[in-house]
Protein backbone atom coordinates (compact mmCIF):
# COMPACT_ATOMS: atom_id res chain seq x y z
CA UNK A 1 0.00 0.00 0.00
CA UNK A 2 1.22 3.67 -0.87
CA UNK A 3 0.52 5.15 2.20
CA UNK A 4 2.60 2.56 3.99
CA UNK A 5 6.24 3.18 3.88
CA UNK A 6 7.14 -0.76 5.35
CA UNK A 7 4.73 -3.23 5.04
CA UNK A 8 4.83 -6.98 5.52
CA UNK A 9 2.71 -10.13 5.86
CA UNK A 10 3.19 -13.26 7.55
CA UNK A 11 6.88 -12.54 7.62
CA UNK A 12 8.61 -15.23 8.92
CA UNK A 13 12.17 -16.59 9.63
CA UNK A 14 13.37 -19.81 10.75
CA UNK A 15 17.28 -20.98 11.04
CA UNK A 16 18.45 -24.41 10.04
CA UNK A 17 18.58 -25.60 13.21
CA UNK A 18 15.19 -25.17 13.55
CA UNK A 19 15.03 -21.87 15.96
CA UNK A 20 12.12 -19.74 14.93
CA UNK A 21 13.25 -16.30 14.86
CA UNK A 22 10.10 -14.59 13.44
CA UNK A 23 6.67 -15.55 12.97
CA UNK A 24 4.13 -14.34 11.16
CA UNK A 25 4.98 -10.84 11.27
CA UNK A 26 2.85 -8.18 10.09
CA UNK A 27 3.87 -4.87 10.11
CA UNK A 28 2.33 -1.76 8.79
CA UNK A 29 4.65 1.37 9.50
CA UNK A 30 2.70 4.78 7.96
CA UNK A 31 4.47 7.31 5.56
CA UNK A 32 6.02 10.11 8.06
CA UNK A 33 5.58 8.48 11.06
CA UNK A 34 8.14 7.69 13.71
CA UNK A 35 7.81 4.12 14.07
CA UNK A 36 9.60 2.57 17.47
CA UNK A 37 10.02 -1.69 17.14
CA UNK A 38 10.11 -2.49 20.51
CA UNK A 39 10.96 -5.82 22.40
CA UNK A 40 13.70 -7.65 25.03
CA UNK A 41 16.98 -8.16 23.63
CA UNK A 42 16.65 -11.63 21.39
CA UNK A 43 12.53 -10.86 20.35
CA UNK A 44 13.43 -10.76 16.71
CA UNK A 45 13.70 -7.33 15.93
CA UNK A 46 17.13 -7.42 14.64
CA UNK A 47 16.20 -10.35 12.37
CA UNK A 48 13.45 -8.78 10.85
CA UNK A 49 15.40 -5.74 10.10
CA UNK A 50 17.46 -7.74 8.20
CA UNK A 51 14.98 -9.36 6.10
CA UNK A 52 13.41 -5.83 5.24
CA UNK A 53 16.51 -4.53 3.80
CA UNK A 54 17.31 -7.84 2.10
CA UNK A 55 20.35 -9.09 3.75
CA UNK A 56 18.67 -12.15 5.09
CA UNK A 57 15.92 -13.87 3.36
CA UNK A 58 12.29 -14.71 4.69
CA UNK A 59 11.64 -18.65 5.13
CA UNK A 60 7.82 -17.76 4.14
CA UNK A 61 6.06 -14.34 4.01
CA UNK A 62 5.84 -11.10 1.96
CA UNK A 63 7.46 -7.75 2.54
CA UNK A 64 8.10 -4.01 0.88
CA UNK A 65 9.50 -0.78 1.65
CA UNK A 66 8.13 2.16 0.18
CA UNK A 67 5.84 -0.06 -2.29
CA UNK A 68 8.38 -2.41 -3.25
CA UNK A 69 8.72 -5.95 -2.53
CA UNK A 70 11.32 -7.59 -1.06
CA UNK A 71 14.16 -8.79 -1.43
CA UNK A 72 12.93 -9.06 -5.03
CA UNK A 73 12.84 -5.15 -5.86
CA UNK A 74 15.48 -4.51 -2.71
CA UNK A 75 18.36 -3.25 -5.06
CA UNK A 76 15.66 -0.46 -6.95
CA UNK A 77 14.27 0.85 -3.77
CA UNK A 78 17.40 0.68 -1.38
CA UNK A 79 18.66 4.48 -2.89
CA UNK A 80 15.91 5.71 -0.81
CA UNK A 81 16.34 3.72 2.04
CA UNK A 82 19.25 4.73 4.55
CA UNK A 83 19.93 2.23 7.77
CA UNK A 84 21.95 1.60 10.44
CA UNK A 85 22.04 -2.23 11.27
CA UNK A 86 24.12 -3.52 14.23
CA UNK A 87 26.12 -0.88 14.57
CA UNK A 88 28.79 1.41 13.08
CA UNK A 89 31.81 0.50 10.75
CA UNK A 90 34.23 2.66 10.16
CA UNK A 91 37.55 2.89 9.71
CA UNK A 92 39.46 4.23 12.76
CA UNK A 93 42.44 6.18 11.18
CA UNK A 94 40.47 7.92 8.74
CA UNK A 95 38.37 11.32 9.52
CA UNK A 96 34.86 10.99 9.62
CA UNK A 97 34.70 13.04 6.19
CA UNK A 98 36.91 10.43 4.47
CA UNK A 99 34.73 7.63 6.19
CA UNK A 100 31.92 9.09 4.37
CA UNK A 101 33.93 9.75 1.23
CA UNK A 102 34.53 5.46 0.84
CA UNK A 103 30.46 5.09 1.66
CA UNK A 104 29.68 7.72 -1.15
CA UNK A 105 32.29 6.17 -3.17
CA UNK A 106 30.46 2.69 -3.45
CA UNK A 107 27.35 4.29 -4.54
CA UNK A 108 27.33 4.22 -8.49
CA UNK A 109 24.54 6.12 -8.78
CA UNK A 110 26.19 9.20 -7.07
CA UNK A 111 27.87 12.11 -9.28
CA UNK A 112 30.96 12.54 -8.41
CA UNK A 113 31.18 16.28 -8.95
CA UNK A 114 28.61 16.81 -6.24
CA UNK A 115 30.58 14.37 -3.36
CA UNK A 116 31.67 16.96 -1.49
CA UNK A 117 28.53 18.78 -0.54
CA UNK A 118 26.69 15.51 -0.05
CA UNK A 119 29.43 14.76 1.99
CA UNK A 120 29.36 18.35 4.27
CA UNK A 121 25.43 18.31 4.12
CA UNK A 122 25.21 14.93 5.55
CA UNK A 123 27.80 15.94 8.39
CA UNK A 124 25.63 19.19 8.96
CA UNK A 125 23.08 17.51 9.04
CA UNK A 126 24.37 15.50 12.37
CA UNK A 127 26.10 18.12 13.62
CA UNK A 128 29.63 16.88 12.57
CA UNK A 129 31.08 19.99 10.87
CA UNK A 130 33.60 20.64 13.45
CA UNK A 131 34.35 17.17 13.87
CA UNK A 132 34.61 16.19 10.20
CA UNK A 133 38.85 15.95 9.87
CA UNK A 134 39.16 14.50 13.07
CA UNK A 135 39.75 10.94 13.45
CA UNK A 136 37.03 8.19 14.16
CA UNK A 137 39.00 6.41 16.68
CA UNK A 138 38.39 9.68 18.70
CA UNK A 139 35.30 9.86 18.13
CA UNK A 140 32.95 9.68 21.01
CA UNK A 141 30.17 6.87 21.04
CA UNK A 142 27.38 9.81 20.37
CA UNK A 143 29.07 11.02 17.39
CA UNK A 144 30.24 7.36 16.15
CA UNK A 145 26.77 6.71 15.70
CA UNK A 146 25.91 10.14 14.29
CA UNK A 147 28.48 9.58 11.56
CA UNK A 148 26.70 6.16 10.97
CA UNK A 149 23.21 8.14 10.56
CA UNK A 150 25.32 10.82 8.67
CA UNK A 151 25.92 7.86 6.00
CA UNK A 152 22.59 7.06 5.60
CA UNK A 153 21.67 10.52 4.50
CA UNK A 154 24.25 10.99 1.73
CA UNK A 155 21.34 10.77 -0.89
CA UNK A 156 17.85 11.98 -0.20
CA UNK A 157 15.58 9.48 2.01
CA UNK A 158 12.68 8.58 1.89
CA UNK A 159 12.79 6.04 4.71
CA UNK A 160 15.75 5.46 7.29
CA UNK A 161 15.88 2.31 9.50
CA UNK A 162 18.15 2.64 12.56
CA UNK A 163 18.10 -0.97 14.63
CA UNK A 164 19.10 -0.16 18.45
CA UNK A 165 20.90 3.51 17.78
CA UNK A 166 21.12 4.22 21.72
CA UNK A 167 22.48 1.02 22.19
CA UNK A 168 25.89 1.73 24.78
CA UNK A 169 25.16 5.69 24.36
CA UNK A 170 26.15 7.45 28.01
CA UNK A 171 22.94 10.03 28.38
CA UNK A 172 24.38 12.79 26.36
CA UNK A 173 25.12 10.67 23.59
CA UNK A 174 21.52 9.25 24.06
CA UNK A 175 20.02 12.74 23.57
CA UNK A 176 21.97 13.31 20.67
CA UNK A 177 20.77 10.45 18.70
CA UNK A 178 16.96 11.13 20.19
CA UNK A 179 17.53 15.03 18.63
CA UNK A 180 18.77 13.31 15.43
CA UNK A 181 15.86 11.71 15.15
CA UNK A 182 13.30 13.80 15.71
CA UNK A 183 15.20 16.04 12.81
CA UNK A 184 15.03 13.94 10.09
CA UNK A 185 11.36 13.05 11.04
CA UNK A 186 10.70 16.88 10.75
CA UNK A 187 12.06 16.35 7.00
CA UNK A 188 9.07 14.16 6.25
CA UNK A 189 11.51 11.16 6.28
CA UNK A 190 9.83 8.01 7.60
CA UNK A 191 11.66 6.72 10.56
CA UNK A 192 11.69 3.09 11.89
CA UNK A 193 13.80 2.48 14.90
CA UNK A 194 14.45 -0.38 16.91
CA UNK A 195 15.08 -0.60 20.54
CA UNK A 196 14.79 -2.22 23.71
CA UNK A 197 14.58 1.12 25.60
CA UNK A 198 11.18 1.58 26.34
CA UNK A 199 11.83 5.26 27.60
CA UNK A 200 14.02 6.29 24.02
CA UNK A 201 10.61 5.08 22.08
CA UNK A 202 8.38 6.56 24.47
CA UNK A 203 9.94 10.02 23.70
CA UNK A 204 10.38 10.07 20.08
CA UNK A 205 7.85 7.96 18.52
CA UNK A 206 3.96 8.30 16.93
CA UNK A 207 3.89 4.62 16.21
CA UNK A 208 4.80 1.09 18.28
CA UNK A 209 5.15 -2.03 17.21
CA UNK A 210 6.09 -4.73 20.30
CA UNK A 211 7.84 -7.66 19.73
CA UNK A 212 7.45 -10.74 21.92
CA UNK A 213 9.39 -14.03 21.24
CA UNK A 214 9.47 -13.30 17.57
CA UNK A 215 5.83 -12.61 17.29
CA UNK A 216 4.38 -8.88 16.95
CA UNK A 217 1.96 -8.74 19.95
CA UNK A 218 0.77 -5.20 19.09
CA UNK A 219 0.77 -2.39 16.79
CA UNK A 220 -0.36 1.00 16.55
CA UNK A 221 -0.29 4.90 17.77
CA UNK A 222 0.93 5.38 21.15
CA UNK A 223 -2.72 6.57 21.97
CA UNK A 224 -3.82 3.24 21.34
CA UNK A 225 -1.24 1.50 23.12
CA UNK A 226 -2.43 3.51 26.28
CA UNK A 227 -5.97 2.72 25.74
CA UNK A 228 -5.31 -0.96 26.19
CA UNK A 229 -4.63 -0.36 29.88
CA UNK A 230 -7.41 -0.74 32.42
CA UNK A 231 -7.57 2.00 34.82
CA UNK A 232 -7.65 1.13 38.65
CA UNK A 233 -9.07 3.05 41.26
CA UNK A 234 -7.59 3.37 44.95
CA UNK A 235 -9.32 3.99 48.34
CA UNK A 236 -7.46 5.28 51.14
CA UNK A 237 -9.73 4.26 54.27
CA UNK A 238 -10.32 2.37 57.56
CA UNK A 239 -13.14 0.59 56.36
CA UNK A 240 -11.60 -1.97 54.36
CA UNK A 241 -13.64 -4.48 54.37
CA UNK A 242 -16.77 -2.52 53.66
CA UNK A 243 -15.27 -0.88 51.12
CA UNK A 244 -14.55 -4.30 49.47
CA UNK A 245 -17.93 -4.70 49.70
CA UNK A 246 -19.10 -1.76 48.17
CA UNK A 247 -16.86 -2.71 45.15
CA UNK A 248 -18.10 -5.89 44.55
CA UNK A 249 -21.46 -4.41 44.78
CA UNK A 250 -20.16 -2.15 41.53
CA UNK A 251 -18.33 -4.81 40.08
CA UNK A 252 -15.47 -3.65 40.36
CA UNK A 253 -12.72 -6.70 39.35
CA UNK A 254 -9.28 -7.45 40.49
CA UNK A 255 -9.52 -5.59 44.11
CA UNK A 256 -6.78 -5.95 46.40
CA UNK A 257 -6.92 -5.43 49.76
CA UNK A 258 -4.27 -3.50 52.16
CA UNK A 259 -4.11 -2.40 55.50
CA UNK A 260 -5.71 0.84 54.80
CA UNK A 261 -6.45 0.62 51.27
CA UNK A 262 -7.95 -1.37 48.63
CA UNK A 263 -7.55 -0.84 44.71
CA UNK A 264 -9.21 -2.76 41.87
CA UNK A 265 -9.98 -2.04 38.43
CA UNK A 266 -12.30 0.79 37.60
CA UNK A 267 -13.83 -0.76 34.51
CA UNK A 268 -16.73 1.32 33.28
CA UNK A 269 -17.55 3.28 36.59
CA UNK A 270 -17.33 6.41 37.15
CA UNK A 271 -15.28 7.57 40.14
CA UNK A 272 -17.81 10.26 40.88
CA UNK A 273 -20.16 6.67 42.01
CA UNK A 274 -17.61 4.83 43.34
CA UNK A 275 -17.24 8.15 45.95
CA UNK A 276 -20.92 8.66 46.49
CA UNK A 277 -21.66 4.70 46.87
CA UNK A 278 -18.98 3.95 49.62
CA UNK A 279 -20.04 7.45 51.73
CA UNK A 280 -23.72 6.31 51.55
CA UNK A 281 -22.35 2.94 52.75
CA UNK A 282 -20.72 5.06 55.47
CA UNK A 283 -17.10 3.92 54.32
CA UNK A 284 -14.98 7.07 55.80
CA UNK A 285 -12.88 8.34 52.33
CA UNK A 286 -9.31 9.51 53.51
CA UNK A 287 -8.56 9.38 49.84
CA UNK A 288 -9.28 8.35 46.51
CA UNK A 289 -7.18 8.24 43.47
CA UNK A 290 -7.92 7.08 39.88
CA UNK A 291 -4.26 5.71 37.73
CA UNK A 292 -3.67 4.43 33.90
CA UNK A 293 -1.44 1.69 33.96
CA UNK A 294 2.09 3.23 33.10
CA UNK A 295 3.81 2.43 29.84
CA UNK A 296 5.88 0.39 31.26
CA UNK A 297 3.08 -1.84 32.97
CA UNK A 298 1.83 -2.13 29.12
CA UNK A 299 4.80 -3.43 28.05
CA UNK A 300 5.44 -6.33 30.63
CA UNK A 301 2.01 -7.45 30.64
CA UNK A 302 2.63 -7.76 26.38
CA UNK A 303 6.18 -9.31 26.40
CA UNK A 304 6.21 -10.61 29.68
CA UNK A 305 9.61 -8.77 30.69
CA UNK A 306 10.72 -5.98 31.96
CA UNK A 307 12.58 -3.25 30.17
CA UNK A 308 15.15 -1.04 30.58
CA UNK A 309 13.50 2.34 31.47
CA UNK A 310 16.06 3.91 33.04
CA UNK A 311 18.55 6.41 30.13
Amino acid sequence: MTELAISSTGLTKRFRGGQLAVDNVGLAVPRGSVYGFLGPNGSGKTTTIRMLLGLAYPTSGTAALLGVSVPGGVVGVLSKVGSLVEGPAFYPYLSGWDNLARYDAADRTAPARTKAERIGSALERVGLTAAAKKKYRHYSLGMKQRLAIASGLLRPRELIILDEPTNGLDPQGTREVRTLVRQIAADGITVFVSSHLLSEVEQVSTHVGVMRAGRLVFQGSLPDLRRTGTPRITVRTADVEKAAKVFGDLGLAGSVQEAEAITAELGDAEPERVCADLVHAGVGVRGLAVEAPSLEDLFVGLTGEGFDVER
